[in-house]
């Protein structure tokens, strides 16, 4: 059996009866929807159209939010349906980002993920979803899609049907029936927070705020904290498209165009689900494989003389900074309890779980070094370093493929990632070891290694950043993302704090040279990390997935 929806666009009628009984066969909190209806005006008046499009978990053939999943919360059942068990669920958000639906969301009553399960138990008792039995017009058909006896069968064999994001290759088992690209396509409409109907101002957040909170919270007009809801204004400009100016008579001639369209409603905004967490344990176990790497390049290249003193603030710093990685980890989940699921519960497939086996096994060499250096077993030690390095790489490198595995963000499929975050490493190595300088003595030539290491890495990466920001981007997303870096949202982030404090001034500090200065120059360097990793990982994020 194979599971699927047929929405058939030439009867919905934008009822929102699917959604309510969504909600209610499954207590859906208020603020997010397993089902949704979408509704977009094309045209200008008196030549307009609604467009209704019922949305929801596409049930992928090949869906990455199971891929990407650390513990098989989620899975996909013989019959097709993607399901999930939320007593498994650790509430690290990567099902969220993976999804090019935004399909998911976490429930603000478990901490857990959730989403459209195609009323499976109702399914197992051979009955249909509840979205099914209460819609008015019969637009929404279930069923199994390989049996050709079956309504859905049928109508995917005579009629000419639509999905969501082809070019994601998940293989989407909902489909539309006279689906409109102005309302299917995220990008052609902007999100707006002034949808009738609608009471969030800014959106929900992962967290699902209640929408009496969120009304309080954001209206400063109303002190009081009365509930007060949003009414759409009218108004004498007609707009089109994205760009808020106003239409040209000629185009109020032509009638319905794609260019006029507008979102009226929508599931409320998400919010930025990976935040200065995530950018800030990218930066430390940065940090925690750099010291070991920049030491273990020095060692084996013979570019300047290891005296034990480097060697144990190598291993001292590896296994601090490996250490605030964990905790920052844990505290990004909504459910940091469940956090040993990733290592007692795997899912191989997931590079959050092999990260985790990667930074505990990176743990347990830096701890055995120092056991065998106390020891002075020194081909041990050498052994130990080589093991350490490799290690160390994958470490670096290994969230550069979970975001990969992150389909629904297209900026971050970029296949530089990976050595953006190696030479992070060895940038954040170099410069841990121009800080310590000052307050443990060096020789000179560990010193001018470091500053050649810094020189390098830091051109490398500005090199990489070049790379990644003015490539030919195959997709309208990762575009849009690379121009909000460069001359959008974050401009003077990434010009004033990535460019100029993280790059550009430890260049010149470190040409000046001297003690203090070299130190500062390093101290930038973190920084300059941190605030690049946080607009890499944030930006993407600002682009609407439905």
């Amino acid at each position: 059996m194979n599971y699927g929806f047929v929405i058939d666009n030439r009867k919905c009628i934008g009822c929102h009866a699917c959604t309510v009984a969504c909600k209610s066969e499954h207590d859906v909190p208020v603020g997010v929807n397993r089902t949704w209806v979408k509704q977009t005006e094309k045209g200008v008046f008196p030549d307009t159209r609604r467009v209704f499009s019922v949305l929801r978990c596409n049930h992928c053939e090949d869906a990455p939010c199971v891929t990407i999943c650390p513990v098989e919360a989620l899975y996909t059942r013989e019959d097709g349906i993607v399901d999930f068990n939320n007593d498994r669920c650790i509430g690290c958000k990567s099902c969220m980002q993976a999804c090019p639906y935004d399909a998911l969301y976490i429930d603000p009553n478990t901490q857990t993920a959730a989403k459209c399960n195609y009323c499976s138990p109702r399914i197992d008792v051979g009955l249909e979803p509840a979205c099914v039995n209460v819609c008015p017009e019969h637009a929404i058909i279930s069923g199994d899609m390989d049996n050709p006896k079956t309504e859905i069968a049928q109508l995917l064999s005579r009629e000419q049907v639509s999905v969501r994001k082809p070019e994601k290759s998940t293989k989407p088992n909902v489909y539309y029936i006279d689906g409109d690209l102005a309302s299917l396509n995220p990008t052609t409409t902007e999100r707006s927070d002034r949808y009738f109907w609608n009471s969030q101002s800014s959106g929900v957040g992962h967290y699902a705020r209640f929408v009496e909170t969120l009304a309080k919270k954001h209206d400063p007009k109303n002190p009081s904290g009365e509930v007060q809801f949003n009414s759409i204004k009218s108004t004498t400009t007609t707009y089109a498209g994205n760009t808020g100016q106003s239409c040209s008579n000629e185009t109020e001639k032509n009638g319905l165009n794609e260019n006029d369209a507008r979102r009226i409603y929508d599931t409320p905004d998400k919010g930025i689900l990976w935040g200065w967490e995530v950018a800030g344990y990218v930066m430390t176990k940065a940090i925690s494989a750099g010291a070991l790497l920049v030491l273990f390049l020095a060692f084996i290249f013979n570019f300047s003389d290891v005296s034990i003193t480097n060697l144990w603030l190598s291993i001292g710093a590896g296994l601090f900074f490996l250490a605030a990685t964990g905790i920052l980890l844990v505290m990004d989940l909504d459910q940091p309890k469940r956090f040993v699921y990733v290592l007692l519960r795997p899912q191989w497939k997931s590079w959050l779980v092999r990260g985790g086996y990667s930074i505990t096994v990176y743990g347990g060499l830096l701890s055995l070094l120092a056991l065998f250096t106390l020891l002075e077993m020194d081909l041990v030690v050498t052994i130990l370093l080589w093991a350490s390095a490799l290690i160390a790489i994958l470490v670096a490198v290994y969230t550069a493929f979970l975001f990969a595995q992150a389909k629904g963000r297209d900026f971050w499929q970029s296949p530089t990632l990976a050595l953006h975050m190696l030479i992070h490493s060895f940038m954040a190595g170099a410069a841990f070891f121009t800080i310590s300088n000052v307050v443990f003595e060096s020789t000179p030539d560990w010193g001018l290694f470091l500053s050649y290491v810094l020189y390098i890495s830091i051109g490398l990466n500005l090199f990489i950043m070049l790379i990644e920001l003015t490539m030919t981007h195959p997709t309208e997303d990762s575009k849009r993302v690379a121009h909000m870096i460069v001359s959008g949202r974050y401009k003077n982030k990434f010009w004033f704090g990535s460019i100029l404090i993280g790059n550009v001034l430890p260049l010149i500090l470190i040409f000046i040279g001297g003690g203090w200065i070299t130190a500062l120059a390093g101290l930038l360097v973190i920084i300059g990390i941190y605030l690049t990793e946080s607009i890499w990982i944030e930006a993407p994020q600002r682009i609407q997935l439905t």
